[in-house]
């Protein structure tokens, strides 16, 4: 199982609470993955938000970045929020990073957005929230089947191609292309009726509900024609790993109850709970935050549910401290990693 991290870049905290600049985050998010691959984690994904707390709003900058300043870790988006975004323009910026990487490093993973401020702030109606994703991923997908430089496409969401070039192609012919979803069954038979890797967005309650959506999403892909080893699920969960459990706990909760704050406001959530809290970080919870024999058991114990080959955590939310994001991510590749390879390999 590939083992990973993701992030949406956090915005650092002064000690009296008030932020610090976001190009600060961005720099913190570049240290990170850089970091992360020297440290031998398999995956690195880059979220796409538009918000002060979480700055990283071009996946495929950072992602062109860092391929330049890594060598083995596999980069992706976490996602692209193509409803709102030119698939032109993206399939452009992860093929330039797949240059830059020597090629087969850089993913795509294709996301409709569960926050929605990339909607005004690109022109765009809430209320074509499905047709503009069905579109765009059709035309996403088209780019990155063609086996020439140029491309046509017409669909009712963005202007035709008229036979015109699209460039630069991916150094291996395709890019791995993801769909992305929080949980919704459309979403896992859509992924499987077209035979694209879809992944998961775990945040909260009982991880293993998601069983019968991987399993909807493999029987679509399988009476759709699509082979098994195309069929691919991967899991993306809130967490974080310290040398203790305690010390795990007390780490993550600041930033889960800032983070949660600022939801509240922007979706009208409840206040945050701290039982709440510790209870989504104890199994069956949603949470991987402990020390790294607690995160390896559960990780393992999800993939007999679950199937996926690949689980990436996101740990930097609501300021959390850089030093503890760098520990995190170290004992997630030199500890939980080998962990979970012989749990599996047990099984």
């Amino acid at each position: 199982m590939e083992i990973g991290a993701y992030s949406f870049g956090d915005t650092p905290l002064n000690p009296d609470g008030t932020p610090r600049t976001t190009a600060e985050a961005i720099s913190n998010l570049f240290q990170a993955i850089v970091h992360a691959d020297r440290a031998g984690l398999d995956y690195f994904g880059v979220g796409e938000h538009h918000t002060t707390s979480m700055p990283a709003s071009s996946p495929g900058t950072m992602i062109a970045a860092a391929a330049a300043a890594t060598q083995q870790i596999i980069l992706g988006s976490a996602a692209s929020i193509i409803s709102t975004d030119d698939p032109v323009r993206v399939f452009q910026q992860f093929t330039t990073a797949d240059a830059v990487s020597g090629g087969g490093r850089i993913e795509i993973t294709a996301g409709r957005g569960s926050s929605v401020e990339s909607f005004p702030l690109f022109g765009h109606d809430l209320a074509d929230y499905d047709e503009l994703y069905a579109n765009k991923l059709d035309l996403l997908l088209t780019l990155n089947a063609s086996t020439t430089d140029e491309v046509s496409w017409s669909g009712k969401r963005r202007p035709v191609i008229p036979n015109l070039a699209v460039v630069p192609r991916p150094v291996r012919g395709r890019l791995p292309i993801w769909l992305a979803t929080g949980g919704n069954a459309g979403s896992s038979a859509r992924a499987g009726q077209l035979g694209l890797p879809v992944s998961y967005g775990i945040i909260g309650g009982v991880p293993h509900r998601f069983a019968p959506l991987a399993e909807l999403y493999r029987r679509s892909a399988a009476q759709s024609g699509h082979a098994p080893e195309d069929t691919k699920v991967s899991v993306a969960a809130l967490g974080l790993v310290a040398p203790t459990k305690k010390e795990a706990l007390e780490r993550m909760y600041p930033g889960w109850y800032n983070l949660n704050v600022e939801m509240g406001r922007l979706r009208g959530w409840p206040a945050p709970d701290k039982n709440a809290y510790f209870a989504q970080a104890d199994a069956p919870g949603a949470y991987y935050v402990g020390d790294p024999d607690d995160v390896a058991e559960r990780i393992v114990h999800l993939h007999g549910y679950m199937g996926h080959m690949r689980h990436f955590l996101q740990m930097d939310i609501g300021g959390l401290p850089h030093e503890h994001f760098i520990e995190s991510l170290t004992l997630l590749a030199t500890e939980v990693k080998p962990r979970v390879q012989r749990l599996l390999a047990q099984k």
